[in-house]
């Protein structure tokens, strides 16, 4: 579980060695008045410093690690403020302390021993419940699964050393501000008894009945469940949470496939960032268990982006690759020499193809199939210029990438003038939608998305101010609200906040029949309530899952963006759209690099066109490139007949067919070699076995 948030005030740069400052001065004063003695300076230093210590873990833990980075581990800490807690007593009281504080020393010692005897314990603990596989989707019952211990126990051992220690702390110091050693005795058998209730329940969890299954039992279950399962086609992923929208965008596609679809992960952490999905989920972290999947009846699996470990599950001979990417643009990244490891590449339309000839990379225009977009079905077709009072005009940039090129995004260079040129028009409702990585790499461009969004919310306040009386009824906020319980209740679980993956494992089981359907309307419901829930003339800033890009296309008149797959998948509906040269090329030098933007406006960084540009989509009869945007879809999308989801499940059942093709190969080319064999071998059906 992540840490609490910083309170503003402690997150400028001074601010946030505050805390570090505070626990060194408190424990020097500490020092100074164990020794001289002073009870005011010990029982006021004491407190201080434990008050300290507690804000530390709880709003800066990458300090407190930094801290244990030095040897001042939380544990360092609290037995030195223990023991001139215990220092300043004696010094305090000089008679008759010998056999009276070697008691409480003796208890302190205890109450450590204990506290390290259940970290270690919690250490064993996690590694039971660490299972070699991890599932979603999936009844994994079997596996003896149980809910986690808490979070307190598990994996907050400094919080826990600080409060079982409360109570020893509060005695000590009531003791040293002139209360009988009997408050310090005390204080510290409670946090003594608190320890050893920590380690009884942790022993507990090691118990053979309480344990989860070895990991091989697991692995064994593992097995058992794909000969019984059968999966055909899946897909494979890996990468970081921020990524997570590369897979999330084929996940309805590759539902849709005929077979038995599965969904493979490398990193524990991403299981919980695919979204919604009837699809059985599996990651297996571990090469040597990814492995286990040559056995399987698994065929082809289609990867929606590259990874260093996307090398290790192309080892694997009995299954098929292909390469299907996130989007298509006419940047680099889209016909990256990567590819050509890949049984086939999986392109949208004619330019992909093109774009990998010119390209030169080593992918073999045989191995180039083309499928379209099947997450395009959703969007809407042009229908002329807009209805209402309002232009909508959707602004979704591309990130910075992680060349350095200025051309890559708009943001940094000219994404403040376009807004300001679109905000200036009166007639306009703009949607700002940043890429989800803008920032990443390019401070500026973190800097510059939230000025954007700064200049959005002013240019917000103003029209409401204007417009107070043109707000949709208190009943669209309620019913936004009770469509998104709705669709969270489909589409996500609740968790303690100390699950684990284990429970986590637990808990999302096989999805109930008919919820991928459910989900569906759901979303269609959502969406229409979320539009209805804000006034036809206000910005939206829009980040986050909901609403995704596509619904963001079907209330858009006009697109801007850059040299992106942004771009691709908006010619879907055929409407109007600029893009942003910010790449230092002439207008004609950017049309001939990037063949997406010749059917669109070219806007420069001071965004001067964009006048003009809202005129052509207000009045389409100055559109010039209507039907160049007709022709460009067909070029980058492919043919509308058959559909795209045709196209893409007939590519995954070839694929399928080569993948049975090798198998049986394989298994010819492992039987003894006799005369017999050799001559059947030789027979043209057998040598198109072999693939």
């Amino acid at each position: 579980m992540s840490a609490t948030p910083l309170p503003a005030r402690l997150r400028t740069a001074a601010a946030r060695f505050l805390l570090p400052t505070v626990l060194a001065v408190s424990f020097a004063v500490q020092a100074v008045g164990a020794f001289l003695p002073s009870v005011p300076l010990l029982v006021a230093s004491t407190a201080v410093g434990l008050a300290a210590d507690i804000a530390l873990h709880r709003w800066q833990r990458s300090m407190a690690a930094a801290l244990g980075k030095l040897h001042a581990t939380v544990f360092v800490r609290q037995v030195v403020r223990d023991l001139l807690m215990v220092a300043g007593l004696i010094r305090i009281e000089d008679q008759d302390y010998e056999k009276k504080y070697l008691a409480l020393v003796c208890g302190l010692l205890v109450f450590y021993a204990l506290h390290s005897a259940c970290q270690a314990l919690a250490i064993l603990v996690r590694r039971t419940r660490t299972l070699p596989v991890v599932t979603r989707n999936i009844d994994a019952s079997a596996l003896r699964l149980s809910a986690a211990p808490p979070a307190l126990l598990m994996s907050r051992s400094g919080q826990r050393l600080l409060l079982f220690g409360l109570p020893s702390a509060a005695g000590l110091v009531i003791t040293a501000a002139g209360g009988s050693a009997w408050w310090a005795a005390a204080g510290i058998a409670l946090s003594v008894a608190c320890a050893t209730v920590a380690v009884g329940m942790l022993a507990t969890r090691l118990s053979r009945g309480r344990r989860p299954v070895t990991s091989e039992q697991a692995l064994e279950w593992f097995e058992a469940w794909l000969a019984e399962y059968r999966p055909t086609v899946g897909m494979y992923f890996s990468g970081g949470t921020s990524s997570a929208y590369q897979a999330n965008m084929w996940l309805e596609p590759l539902a849709r496939l005929e077979g038995r679809p599965v969904i493979v992960l490398r990193e524990r952490f991403m299981v919980k960032h695919i979204a919604s999905t009837d699809i059985p989920i599996v990651c297996l972290p571990k090469v040597a268990d990814l492995m286990r999947l040559e056995q399987s009846t698994l065929k082809t699996l289609i990867h929606p982006s590259n990874s260093g470990k996307t090398s290790q599950v192309l080892r694997i001979p009995t299954i098929k690759h292909a390469f299907v990417n996130h989007g298509e643009s006419d940047k680099l990244s889209s016909c990256n020499p990567y590819a050509k490891a890949y049984d086939e590449v999986w392109v949208a339309g004619p330019a992909a193809r093109e774009r990998y000839a010119l390209a030169a990379v080593g992918v073999d225009d045989r191995d180039v199939v083309e499928i379209g977009r099947p997450q395009l079905d959703a969007i809407e077709p042009y229908s002329g210029a807009p209805a209402g009072p309002y232009t909508t005009v959707l602004y979704a940039p591309t990130w910075e990438g992680w060349d350095g090129n200025p051309g890559n995004t708009s943001v940094v260079e000219a994404g403040e003038n376009i807004v300001r040129a679109l905000l200036a028009d009166p007639r306009v409702r703009l949607l700002y939608k940043p890429h989800p990585l803008t920032g990443s790499v390019d401070p500026r461009a973190g800097a510059a998305n939230t000025r954007i969004q700064e200049m959005i919310r002013a240019a917000n306040a103003v029209r409401a101010a204007e417009h107070a009386a043109e707000r949709p009824a208190p009943t669209a906020a309620a019913e936004l609200a009770r469509r998104t319980a709705e669709l969270d209740a489909l589409t996500t679980s609740s968790f303690r906040a100390s699950a684990d993956d284990a429970e986590r494992m637990l808990v999302q089981t096989v999805p109930a029949p008919g919820r991928a359907a459910a989900v569906a309307a759901a979303t269609a419901a959502w969406e229409a309530a979320y539009w209805a829930s804000f006034p036809a003339w206000e910005h939206r800033i829009v980040v986050g899952a909901r609403p995704n890009v596509y619904a963001c296309f079907n209330r858009a008149d006009l697109l801007v963006s850059d040299v992106s797959s942004v771009i691709s998948d908006y010619l879907a509906s055929e409407k109007p759209y600029a893009v942003a040269n910010t790449s230092g090329l002439s207008e004609q030098d950017f049309r001939d690099t990037f063949p997406t933007v010749r059917a669109g406006v070219v806007l420069t960084p001071d965004a001067a066109g964009v006048p003009a540009l809202l005129e052509t989509v207000r009045e389409p009869e100055k559109d010039p490139f209507a039907g160049a945007r007709s022709e460009l879809k067909q070029h980058l999308l492919g043919p509308s007949d058959p559909p795209s989801v045709v196209r893409f499940d007939e590519a995954a059942r070839a694929l399928c067919a080569a993948a049975d093709g090798h198998r049986a190969g394989m298994a010819l080319r492992a039987l003894p070699v006799i005369p017999a064999q050799r001559e059947a071998a030789a027979t043209p059906d057998a040598e198109h076995a072999r693939g």
